[in-house]
């Protein structure tokens, strides 16, 4: 198997040595593993692509590749420059440093990553390991996501629903704020809404005493409604949420003709 690994932490995040860990698992001795990630972190960037510019790609060891741009576009071109048009078997986005359940799923570039692999006909999994009090000042924070990513890719791969549609579905792994241990089963959640609490700005003075705006998110800790995602994790469960990038509200589609008829 040959599996594309990405991030939109960066090159160097210890996400991705942790996805590389569970990738090569995945790939076994016979597969491949390539890695094309962004030069610099690109988080909250979502599926964003450098459209209106041009993006520099270096070779830093054999089937390590640094771009500088999005996770989109990293998978981009890897399968257009690094692979030469050769789509691997798999694409496995993340690990990402905290979690990307509920509306963070809209900001998420590790997100967008997998979801440009789906636009391009390639099995896609996000993976993100939340971070709360019981985990995040471990000496590996990624402790839940390395113990039980590997399985978690596998049964995806063995049991999950993989389409052929043109909006073809991709997965959100989310794994709970704990130390692996004490990380309970897998669940399938949809995605949920932390009600009270938004991603705003902040304004700062600089010494010179311009006003810069630093955007701020709310807290993470804010449990979603019962059986969705951040509060599967919160429960302290794994969440797996299957996705589309069709963002049509195909539930009022009906009634909405009828409305304008």
């Amino acid at each position: 198997m040959r599996i594309l690994i990405t991030n939109d932490d960066g090159i160097n995040a210890p996400g991705l040595e942790v996805l590389t860990e569970i990738a090569t698992a995945i790939a076994g001795e016979s597969g491949e593993v390539w890695t094309v990630a962004p030069a610099f972190e690109q988080s909250g960037v979502a599926h964003c692509i450098s459209y209106t510019h041009p993006m520099m790609i270096a070779k830093l060891a054999p089937r390590r590749f640094a771009a500088e741009g999005s996770p989109a576009d990293c998978v981009l071109a890897a399968i257009y420059d690094v692979l030469e048009g050769a789509k691997p078997d798999l694409v496995l986005s993340g690990v990402n440093r905290g979690n990307n359940a509920a509306e963070n799923v809209l900001y998420s570039g590790t997100i967008g990553g997998a979801m440009e692999a789906a636009l391009q006909g390639v099995p896609a999994i996000a993976l993100s390991q939340f971070f709360g009090p019981e985990n995040a000042l471990l000496r590996d924070p990624f402790d839940s996501a390395r113990q039980h990513g590997t399985a978690v890719v596998r049964t995806l791969l063995e049991r999950g629903i993989w389409t052929n549609d043109d909006y073809r579905v991709f997965y959100n792994v989310n794994f709970p704020p704990l130390p692996g241990a004490d990380t309970k089963s897998l669940r399938v959640a949809p995605q949920g809404f932390r009600r009270d609490t938004s991603f705003g700005v902040e304004p700062h003075l600089s010494p010179s005493g311009r006003k810069f705006l630093w955007i701020k998110g709310g807290p993470q800790q804010t449990p979603t409604e019962p059986g969705t995602d951040a509060a599967v994790n919160l429960d302290g469960h794994i969440a797996v949420t299957p996705m589309r990038a069709d963002l049509t509200a195909h539930d009022l589609l009906g009634d909405l003709a009828e409305r304008l008829a």
